[in-house]
């Protein structure tokens, strides 16, 4: 059995949604393409965001180029593969990849010392993979002016080593055909998060290593399945177990255990959270670690997910067996989760191939680069004593502290009352915060009953940023800047990435604040320390 769901008693009342859905034939209409499933306004879309239920056909031609490309460059010696992606472009590879065992470098940040060691490796070794659906990504696109850079000054050819994925027709296509890049283009009828299987997630988990025929052949062995109008199907019976829970359990808590230790959690974010975060509904998957310590009890707005490799069994959270779980090969869940996530989407009324919200914070950040004429933080706010030298730059309108244990404490009671704590972190996911940060998500988690997502900007305005500005006005949102990053140069532009991911954390709270959302912020001269401080400072509440 290449996958199965297995769903609680508990959640019975799934039971009558399983059953419209079979009765109206959803699921062999998706893979006809019927437009029409999700209401005439979402039509248009859907017609031309079909094309993941169809990937078999484009990856036969596709790996046979991929592998040649391969063998080509490890026969000059370039074995390193790095990858600069955003949102669904960068979150399917690195999964398939801890899934194949093998090494693949990621940028999916701003942040100067994530690129700055990025150019520092060994880039006689290297090969880059710029990934971009639009071609115009504005972390992307710097990203690549970095690397054109770095191998120029390196004294080599920048278009031997730059590999492109884009849509066909998008300005980094054409582009990149008269700079005589490889470019690799990839189907214009799949979103960026339904894009796991195509060449977004192909070329640099196959460049890399993956065995992608493998992959693709696990996801073919389950397509008849999860085609069917028939209630054992389990993309239907994922999508009816998880509306069952709404809207009172809108949380998520996947769990993965340890012979599924992917990281398919993170995926699954952004597909099912931008997929769904809207109008204000959605549905937010937080992933977790097989035996964190996130709540002390399980909060009544989370359900729990487990995920289990094939023939695996699904991880507890806070000893409480999984609500509904989902075992099965890497490649038969990721077609699974996307039916399911489009099957959701119309139970719940909603377009699931539109994200509303995303260009929002693009548009905000652009705004606040172009004005921005301040110091690197960009805004004036109070110290905050105890905190190792942060400032505090919003806070909730009523809400005035000065010191870490206040400002704290004002964070734990707002989010007692909410449905989630965003703990939204605009620094080094690899830095001497890490490890802090993460240790503050579960004290916090404890501390307030409430389910904690972290995540790490810029990503997640590309994975879970939608939910959070369109979907349900229930969270209460941390954020934490870093006041000086060592500046790095964008090559041909008059701004650094320090200036960039200050104004995407501004852009960012600007729309948060617009849509009435409760946003702590505070800006770091000393991340690791501030964040030790804000932990200790929370367990003095006790």
């Amino acid at each position: 059995m290449a996958l199965e769901v297995n769903v609680d008693g508990g959640l019975r009342d799934a039971e009558a949604a399983l059953a419209t859905l079979v009765e109206d034939r959803v699921a062999g209409r998706i893979f006809a393409h019927d437009a029409t499933l999700w209401g005439e306004a979402a039509a248009a879309e859907a017609a031309i965001r079909l094309g993941w239920t169809d990937v078999a056909a484009t990856a036969e031609r596709l790996i046979p180029e991929i592998e040649q490309l391969r063998s080509d460059l490890r026969a000059d010696g370039v074995d390193r593969i790095v990858l600069c992606g955003m949102g669904g472009s960068s979150l399917a590879p690195a999964v398939i990849t801890r899934w194949a065992g093998v090494d693949l470098t990621m940028i999916d940040s701003t942040h100067p010392d994530v690129v700055r060691r990025a150019l520092a490796g060994d880039l006689a070794r290297t090969a880059v993979v710029v990934s971009s659906k639009s071609g115009g990504t504005i972390e992307t696109r710097s990203h690549l002016a970095a690397f054109e850079d770095a191998f120029r000054v390196a004294g080599i050819e920048p278009s031997e080593r730059i590999i492109i994925v884009t849509d066909p027709g998008s300005p980094l296509d054409e582009e990149s055909r008269a700079a005589g890049r490889r470019v690799f283009t990839a189907d214009p009828n799949v979103g960026g998060r339904f894009s796991a299987l195509t060449a977004f997630g192909l070329v640099p988990a196959g460049l890399a290593g993956a065995d992608l025929g493998r992959l693709l052949q696990d996801a073919e062995d389950v397509r008849a399945r999860v085609s069917s109008d028939h209630a054992e199907n389990p993309a239907l019976r994922l999508a009816s177990a998880i509306y069952a829970g709404l809207p009172r359990r809108f949380v998520l808590a996947l769990v993965e255990d340890g012979s599924a230790a992917w990281g398919l959690g993170h995926w699954i974010e952004q597909l099912v959270a931008e997929s769904t975060g809207k109008e204000g509904q959605g549905v937010l998957p937080v992933a977790l670690d097989a035996g964190a310590p996130e709540f002390a009890t399980v909060p009544a707005s989370v359900t729990v997910v487990g995920l289990a490799d094939d023939g695996g069994e699904a991880a507890e959270v806070s000893g409480q067996r999984a609500s509904i779980g989902v075992a099965g090969t890497l490649g038969a869940q990721m077609l699974t989760w996307e039916v399911a996530t489009a099957v959701l989407g119309r139970l719940m009324g909603i377009d699931p191939f539109n994200q509303p919200d995303v260009e929002s914070a693009k548009v905000a950040a652009r705004s606040a680069l172009d004005n921005d004429t301040a110091a690197p933080g960009g805004d004036d706010g109070a110290e905050l004593a105890g905190s190792g030298g942060a400032r505090v730059l919003s806070t909730p309108s009523g809400v005035d502290v000065s010191d870490v244990t206040g400002f704290i404490g004002q964070v734990r009671q707002a989010a007692q009352h909410a449905g989630y704590l965003s703990l939204q972190a605009y620094l080094d996911p690899q830095g001497d915060e890490s490890e802090p940060l993460h240790k503050l998500r579960d004290r916090l988690a404890e501390a307030t009953g409430c389910p904690v997502a972290l995540g790490w900007g810029p990503s997640y305005l590309h994975s879970t940023g939608q939910l959070h500005k369109g979907g349900p006005a229930a969270a209460v949102f941390l954020q934490l800047t870093e006041s000086d990053p060592e500046p790095l140069p964008i090559p041909g532009s008059d701004r650094g990435f320090d200036a960039l991911i200050t104004a995407q954390a501004r852009g960012d709270r600007s729309v948060l604040a617009e849509r009435d959302r409760p946003v702590f912020a505070i800006e770091c001269a000393d991340p690791a320390a501030t964040v030790r401080a804000l932990t200790e400072a929370l367990s003095s509440l006790d």
